[in-house]
Parts: structure tokens; C-alpha cells; sequence
């Protein structure tokens, strides 16, 4: 790569970083930045996925404070977002192109609006008696099914994992905010250990994506506690409705 693709993969592995940690979606600036230098799609998104674990890893650190309290959550909720993990890395190892892709735009717009209606939805699913500690099966199911939307391509997952977990668990939204990025941490580093030992990973892209987004992960700890819970609501719908967009383009 030239050394102006290195600045640029660099700066916008930064932005993903505070992206993901803040609200999500990272992913749609650093894989069409990979394909933009050159590499093919699958090994875009297997050098993508294994470049963001360092900056997932940072953004849960940068969170730490907002975990306090909620270990036997993330011991309950783990094992599902580790298997659809697995799952779904074994999926795009196997499969050739973008199957589910073209799917993902309206998860994404379901996310958005799930996390419009979220206030209304957790006091329904309270008033009926479903919603639970750690969230019951239906967080169960549908965590294990975005973790495999999240090991295959994983753009926007955060948007819609923080949905999930703000209907069917009745928290704070940035704790919630902060388990979803352990939880797509979880996700993406079970994954990235998949394309390590058995598919292909660009090193230099993917290295390049590790350090940018590290930092991002700090940057976005240190602004996105800050938000008011309305704010993170509207900016979460904004970027899913964006990235909705994008993938439709």
C-alpha cells in the first residue's frame, strides 16, 4: 500500500473505533476502505474483523466503570455470542459472496426502530412479566443469531445487539451500551481466531486497523459516557438508518 492508503486506512480505523464503542457500524467505514486499496471482498472482511478485536478490546476497557455489576449478565449471555460467533465465521469460510447481505439492511431498520421504541417496548415486555435480569430466552435466541450475523459480516451489529439488549433488559442505556461492545468483542475475537488458523488475513491491513482503532476505542469511551441517554438513542438510530443507506446504495 502506498503510504497515502496507509494514512487512510489509519484515520478511519480511528473513526470505527469511536464508532463502535459509541453506537456501532464501524464496519462500514473500514471494509469498503479495504476494498477501496485493493484487497477482495472476503479477505477485506476477514483482515477487518481480525483488525477490530485490539479496538473492541479497548473500547470495553474504556467502559469498564459502566460493567461494574453486571459479571453474572455476561457469563449468562457469553456462551450465545461466542457460538454464533464460531457460526457464522464458519459461515463466510464456507460460503462464497454476500448471502446475507442482502438481509442486512432491514435488520439494521428494525434496529432503528426498536431502539426508538425501546422506553415503550421494555415497560410492554415488564407489564408481561418477560423480561429478566440477564433477558430470557427471546434475548437468548436472537443474541445467538445476531452473533452470527456478526462473525459472517457484522456491519452494524452493534446498532442492532444494543436494541436487543435495551427491550428485553431494564438498565441503564449506557451499561447496556457497554455490554454490547464486551459482547461484540466476544463475537469478533471468537471469529478472528477462526480466519487466523484457517482462512486468510491481510497483516498489514489488518495491523493497521488494530492501532487506529484502539485509539478510537479510548476516544469513544471518553465522549460516549458523556450522552445523554436521548442523545446516544437518536445518535444509534441516526448512524443504523445511515448505514442502511449505504448498503442499499
Amino acid at each position: 500500500m502506498s503510504v497515502f492508503q496507509i494514512f487512510a486506512v489509519l484515520i478511519v480505523a480511528v473513526a470505527a473505533g469511536t464508532m463502535n464503542t459509541i453506537v456501532g457500524s464501524g464496519s462500514l467505514v473500514t471494509f469498503p476502505t479495504l476494498l477501496a486499496v485493493g484487497l477482495p471482498a472476503r479477505l477485506a472482511n476477514m483482515s477487518n474483523t481480525v483488525g477490530l478485536v485490539p479496538g473492541g478490546l479497548s473500547g470495553v476497557h474504556s467502559y469498564r466503570r459502566e460493567l461494574v455489576g453486571q459479571k453474572k449478565r455476561l457469563i449468562v449471555l457469553t456462551p450465545f455470542a461466542a457460538a454464533g460467533g464460531i457460526l457464522g465465521a464458519m459461515l463466510l469460510l464456507e460460503l462464497s459472496g454476500s448471502d446475507f447481505r442482502s438481509i442486512v439492511p432491514a435488520l439494521i431498520l428494525v434496529a432503528c426502530v426498536l431502539v426508538g421504541l425501546q422506553p415503550h417496548l421494555s415497560r410492554w415486555v415488564t407489564a408481561r412479566g418477560k423480561q429478566h435480569a440477564h433477558g430470557g430466552g427471546g434475548l437468548y435466541a436472537s443474541m445467538f443469531l445476531t452473533a452470527i450475523y456478526g462473525g459472517y459480516f457484522g456491519a452494524a451489529q452493534g446498532v442492532i445487539l444494543i436494541s436487543l439488549l435495551g427491550v428485553f433488559i431494564d438498565d441503564d442505556l449506557q451499561r447496556l451500551n457497554a455490554a454490547k461492545n464486551y459482547f461484540v468483542m466476544v463475537q469478533n475475537g471468537v471469529a478472528a481466531l477462526l480466519f487466523i488458523a484457517l482462512g486468510h488475513v491481510a497483516w498489514e491491513a489488518a495491523g493497521m486497523i488494530a492501532a487506529g482503532s484502539v485509539v478510537g476505542g479510548q476516544l469513544g469511551g471518553r465522549y460516549g459516557r458523556r450522552l445523554d441517554p436521548r442523545i446516544l438513542r437518536i445518535l444509534i438510530i441516526v448512524v443504523g438508518l445511515t448505514a442502511t443507506t449505504i448498503l442499499l446504495i
